[in-house]
């Protein structure tokens, strides 16, 4: 296998030499609907234009990740996923169902910041009203708004006093760079406070099947065991999934 490896090495290492070297002698490669060229003495324009790209390509990738969260998905998914380990069935629901309602759950919560969105930025720019710039300035203040509701002052205030900053004596003094991880930890914050309550009704089940067992003398059980039907059947009789989503909508109003 290790011999395989090193191969395809030597392999791709002789295909990119191979590359390099035919660029060196010929600026332009064609292949089939593809067209390589390589310009060594571009204009300076040329090359910011080649760095933007890489730029914006660089920044696509982590979009996903800064999409997410800069809405309300940290807090749902972490609270779900809380609540499977509490019931203790930690792989019921499957991961991709406890994905895809945490992100049902975010689009219902983040849609009047999403309809603010469409109608103060992306409609006027496409219709040719405003710029790109105008455009990203208008999209960014209703994200602004919800992190600002969700976010506690002394989160913000920490990264404030990290960065060197005084206080803001407004609120759109406060920049993005230092709202967002404020925002990130006090969902993370309001999250786990919510997973600690909701335990507490599982951990009291787990104690008195604990307790009962050890007075029975059956101590080779495990209590996990015989306490997960009752902790399922207390979620079923009060209706749990329904509680825990309106819970978690009410804590973002």
């Amino acid at each position: 296998m290790n011999k395989q490896k090193r191969l395809l090495f030597i392999l791709i290492s002789l295909l990119s030499l191979f590359i390099l070297t035919s660029c060196a002698g010929n600026p332009e490669l064609q292949a089939p609907g593809v067209t390589l060229s390589v310009q060594p003495d571009g204009n300076p324009e040329q090359v910011t234009s080649g760095v933007q790209l890489f730029v914006l390509l660089t920044v696509l990738t982590l979009a996903p990740a800064i999409l997410i969260l800069a809405t309300s998905f940290t807090r749902i998914v972490i609270v779900i996923s809380m609540v499977r380990n509490a019931i203790g069935t930690p792989t019921i629901p499957p991961n991709q169902v406890v994905i895809g309602l945490s992100l049902i759950l975010t689009f219902f919560v983040m849609a009047p910041t999403y309809a603010k969105i469409d109608e103060n930025a992306i409609k006027p720019y496409t219709n040719n009203e405003i710029t790109q710039e105008v455009a990203l300035e208008r999209a960014i203040e209703p994200v602004r708004e919800f992190m600002f509701t969700q976010t506690r002052e002394k989160d913000i205030e920490l990264f404030m006093s990290m960065s060197g900053k005084e206080r803001p004596a407004q609120l759109s003094d406060i920049q993005t760079v230092d709202l967002f991880p404020a925002f990130v930890i006090s969902e993370l914050r309001t999250a786990f406070t919510m997973g600690f309550i909701i335990y507490i009704p599982f951990l009291i089940i787990d104690l008195v099947i604990s307790s009962v067992l050890l007075s029975m003398g059956m101590m080779m059980l495990p209590p996990s065991l015989v306490s997960l039907p009752f902790k399922i059947l207390l979620f079923v009789l009060v209706d749990g999934w329904y509680l825990l989503v309106k819970s978690l909508m009410l804590s973002f109003m």
